[in-house]
């Protein structure tokens, strides 16, 4: 066969650079989200308890209080971290395994016929009466962020991450070691 009758995304580099610019992507989505969200929560500590509380998680209430003042610090790093491209595999799973927790806590919510706002994007807690939640928008959001993360852990290589500098910098330092 020809090498003009060959696809370019054949090609192993072409399809190396173009999952780079994926997970370039998933990158600054999933930190993204994580960054905001924290950042909207940070500012007001005593509310982020009480959107944890609003779930009624059958957990002890110091739990509760501690996930509520710890989730925004968490969300903060995490997504700044990510962001940045550093630890890109591990970060991600800490990421994924957080929307597989807010896809449950949303679930349960939702299961047992309570009406509040997740507080991911927003102040949280109960809804007012009248008002609808949006559990199905919420969990789809979160599952979308959730393939994010999963990409990630399976392709943590990406475009402009400390992670590749890192490297770059190793692969550097190992080759002027064998001159």
């Amino acid at each position: 066969m020809a090498d003009q009758d060959v696809p370019e995304t054949s090609n192993p580099t072409t399809a190396r650079t173009i999952r780079e610019w994926i997970s370039l992507v998933a990158r600054l989505i999933l930190g993204g989200a994580l960054l905001i969200a924290g950042l909207l929560s940070i500012g007001d500590l005593a509310q982020s308890v009480e959107a944890v509380k609003a779930y009624e998680l059958p957990l002890p209430e110091y739990i509760h209080v501690m996930i509520g003042y710890a989730l925004p610090v968490v969300e903060i790093l995490l997504g700044a971290v990510i962001i940045a491209g550093l630890l890109t595999r591990w970060v991600a799973l800490l990421g994924g395994l957080m929307m597989v927790a807010f896809i449950a806590g949303i679930t349960f919510v939702w299961v047992k016929g309570s009406a509040i706002d997740c507080g991911c994007f927003s102040i949280g807690g109960f809804l007012p009466p009248g008002e609808n939640p949006t559990y199905l928008q919420d969990i789809i959001r979160d599952i979308g962020f959730l393939v994010c993360a999963v990409w990630l852990i399976i392709f943590p290589r990406s475009r402009f991450s400390l992670d590749s500098w890192i490297n770059t910098e190793a692969s550097i330092d190992e080759a002027s070691e064998t001159s």
